[in-house]
């Protein structure tokens, strides 16, 4: 699916910990972190999300010049479809219908600055399950691969996400 380089700096890996809130020395703290297991400055867990802004295919990143939907619960960019007639109610409103399930993260050696990760995307496995007020679920997986300059796998990302059959009334 999508490919793409993410390169790594100590500065990104400061920034991060420091908007999740985290503390730890090991990730700004190069003297601190030489004395550690991993021997330097490592990234935090979940750091490969920062990745999704060097993504030119990435849904949620606003782009120069286009129309962006926002972040809001009015679209402050993109006015929706309307929805016409003969619209099935699979084909229309899908966006309030899906979710983010579950997220996993498999790491195979630690993230370092100076790293340029190679990251690819494919689809993993999909399967149904009836729900209880939305009809079938059916979830799909994203996975994943960051792969540093040796083409050696740094960490595998699973995403999980669950469409709902119909929408869910609000009553």
């Amino acid at each position: 699916m999508a490919e793409f380089k993410f390169p790594v700096d100590a500065s990104q890996i400061m920034l991060f910990a420091r908007a999740v809130g985290d503390k730890n020395p090991i990730y700004s703290d190069a003297e601190y972190a030489s004395g550690t297991e991993p021997g330097g400055t490592i990234a935090p867990p979940t750091f490969v999300q920062a990745g999704c802004q060097y993504d030119p295919s990435f849904p949620l990143r606003p782009r120069i010049g286009e129309p962006w939907f926002g972040s809001g619960k009015e679209a402050t960019g993109i006015k929706p479809k309307e929805k016409k007639d003969d619209d099935s109610d699979k084909s229309s409103g899908s966006s309030a219908r899906m979710l983010h399930a579950e997220q996993q993260y498999v790491y195979h050696k630690p993230i370092r600055p100076g790293d340029e990760l190679t990251v690819s995307t494919r689809r993993g496995n999909a399967w149904t399950k009836e729900g209880r007020r939305g009809g079938a679920l059916n979830f799909t997986e994203t996975i994943t691969e960051y792969r540093d300059a040796n083409g050696d796998l740094v960490v595998t990302a699973t995403s999980v996400g669950v469409t709902t059959g119909k929408a869910v009334s609000q009553d």
